[in-house]
């Protein structure tokens, strides 16, 4: 079995404007990429089968620099496919890790599950598969909560319009 990595963040938002961050074009592309990345999305079809596709493209001076110094592109175009959609509750889907230098595509799962809580909040609970060693894993893992810590400014701002 895969080792998984588990991620959990309340928002204090409404579940509509969460699950619209996570399955909207505009929603996406306003928070997802760590800090000095930004993403466009190609693709959205937001049902089990139905394509995600998106170009990550670094843009910060400090991240290129990272991205050089590892060796790795600056500009990702990634594919993803929806594997189970269950509005306002759950999205599964599995991307395809092939921009990886030396290293044969393979699939990685990612699993958001949502839950409404008092107060207008909201609990994400994201899963996702460990990639093919720890110095990807660990790269996955600081993206995704670096991300979190975007949504949680995305929500905030929307709060204060």
């Amino acid at each position: 079995m895969k080792k998984r990595i588990n991620l959990q963040r309340t928002f204090p938002a409404s579940l509509d404007l969460v699950w619209e961050l996570w399955t909207t074009k505009d929603g996406i592309e306003s928070w997802w990429g760590p800090p000095g990345f930004e993403v466009k999305v190609g693709k959205l079809e937001l049902r089990a089968g139905g394509a995600l596709e998106y170009v990550m493209n670094c843009v910060g001076a400090e991240q290129i620099a990272f991205m050089k110094q590892h060796g790795q592109p600056l500009s990702t175009s990634l594919k993803a496919r929806y594997t189970e959609v269950s509005p306002k509750t759950l999205a599964a889907w599995m991307n395809l890790a092939d921009f990886i230098p030396g290293v044969d595509p393979y699939e990685v799962e990612t699993r958001l599950t949502l839950t409404k809580l008092a107060a207008e909040s909201v609990r994400v609970d994201l899963q996702l598969d460990a990639m093919h060693n720890e110095f990807y894993t660990s790269m996955a893992t600081q993206g995704w909560e670096m991300e979190m810590g975007k949504l949680a400014a995305v929500i905030e701002n929307r709060r204060k319009s």
